[in-house]
């Protein structure tokens, strides 16, 4: 058992009573058991960076697509995510309330969702689609529970945040640099002014909310730390100064490392992306490693974050060994998935680790959990409140709905 607390793996028992672990030791019983011999046992695991709307970088194929269309595959890809064992995962931008609600009470299957709906970012900046055509190309169109997002100036900036909130929010996010695959700016140049970044922080914080932040510049990490922000995303171009005010503020980083990597290997295939994006991808991607290695050497605190969307949903679980490639330990690789990453979404209490009183979020896999080159076809069963969501392939054994010493 791997519990996620930082204690190295044993040899245990997990007794699971009302959705919940009643305890963990050597030589529980129940009423039901399930045999895990040869297999390891981990908390559920989560994904803090993903858009579940979004189904690929292709922006101009969207013009043709029905509206409606992106709720249906919605479904489709937090099947695809549960399977890999992310029992909770942060919409970046795209999944609006009733999408969350949706999974919450098993119209859909998939895990917990936490949703930021829009992101706020400037006229120009990496959320307003506008294109020279005058056309509006982005995944993630307004409609009455989605608001727009796009705003300059404190008060509209305020409003629009006042909006998100109303909508359902469970976090705030903002995009302090240009990106990637945004075609009308550029990564290195900071967006959002100061005064801007103040009022979304205190909108947020008026409701008890966190503020997450799009950043590849290290311009627009340290106004975003500067203002309050909770999790830097990305993170590509950290300087010494931006690691050091992570450090101050207390704040995590979540790389998001897949994405440049599934990006390049798209471009040399000849996908279709945005004007300028294989030119910005070839300048990010070394400067985004070195830079994630450079704050993981610091202590900066990480969080496993995928850009799943972007990312076909389902590989979630490659971030890991990308993770140990920038100087996570495996250990601290899967506790960037599970109990560092409850503790940035707020949920520390409930989930993240194998204890007492905790939900009974389980992923059980063949062999060891710390080799990480091949977790997800290892994977046997996955487990949310204690009752079992997903089988291996071709197990199409009975659901329990209690379970002891898995």
């Amino acid at each position: 058992m791997f519990d996620g607390t930082g204690a190295a793996p044993a040899v245990a028992d997990v007794a699971i009573e009302g959705g919940r672990i009643a305890e963990v030791g050597v030589g529980l019983d129940g009423d039901d058991q399930v045999d895990a011999h040869g297999l390891s046992v981990l908390p559920g695991l989560f994904d803090c960076h993903v858009h579940t709307v979004v189904s690929g970088g292709d922006l101009a194929g969207l013009a043709y697509r029905p509206f409606s269309y992106q709720f249906f595959e919605a479904a489709r890809n937090l099947r695809a995510t549960l399977d890999a064992g992310i029992t909770t995962v942060r919409d970046a931008a795209g999944a609006d309330l009733g999408i969350k609600r949706a999974a919450e009470d098993g119209l859909i299957d998939g895990p917990r969702v936490h949703i930021a709906i829009s992101a706020l970012s400037q006229t120009g900046g990496h959320y307003d689609g506008w294109q020279p055509s005058g056309l509006q190309l982005t995944p993630v169109l307004p409609h009455p529970g989605r608001p727009s997002g796009v705003a300059d100036g404190p008060e509209a900036v305020r409003r629009e945040a006042r909006e998100i909130i109303r909508a359902g929010a469970d976090v705030l996010k903002v995009c302090v640099s240009g990106g990637i695959m945004s075609s009308r700016d550029h990564p290195e140049h900071a967006q959002l002014r100061p005064d801007e970044l103040a009022v979304i922080v205190a909108e947020a914080e008026a409701v008890e909310l966190k503020v997450m932040a799009h950043a590849h510049s290290a311009d627009g990490v340290k106004a975003a730390l500067r203002a309050g922000v909770r999790s830097i995303e990305h993170g590509t171009l950290l300087d010494d100064e931006a690691i050091e005010l992570m450090l101050r503020s207390d704040a995590w980083l979540v790389p998001t490392l897949l994405v440049h990597d599934f990006l390049q290997r798209a471009a040399t295939s000849g996908a279709p992306l945005p004007p300028g994006a294989v030119e910005k991808l070839a300048w990010a991607t070394e400067a985004h490693h070195d830079s994630v290695a450079r704050a993981v050497a610091a202590g900066v605190k990480v969080a496993m974050g995928t850009d799943s969307g972007v990312v076909p949903h389902g590989n979630n679980l490659d971030e890991l060994a990308l993770l140990t490639g920038v100087g996570l330990s495996p250990e601290r690789a899967l506790s960037a998935a599970t109990s560092e990453a409850a503790r940035l979404l707020g949920v520390a209490d409930e989930l993240g680790t194998l204890e007492p009183g905790k939900r009974a979020d389980l992923v059980l896999v063949h062999g060891d959990a710390l080799d990480l080159a091949d977790l997800k076809p290892r994977i046997r069963a996955v487990y949310m409140n204690g009752r079992r969501v997903r089988y291996a392939a071709g197990d199409h054994g009975r659901h329990e709905t209690d379970a002891a010493s898995p």
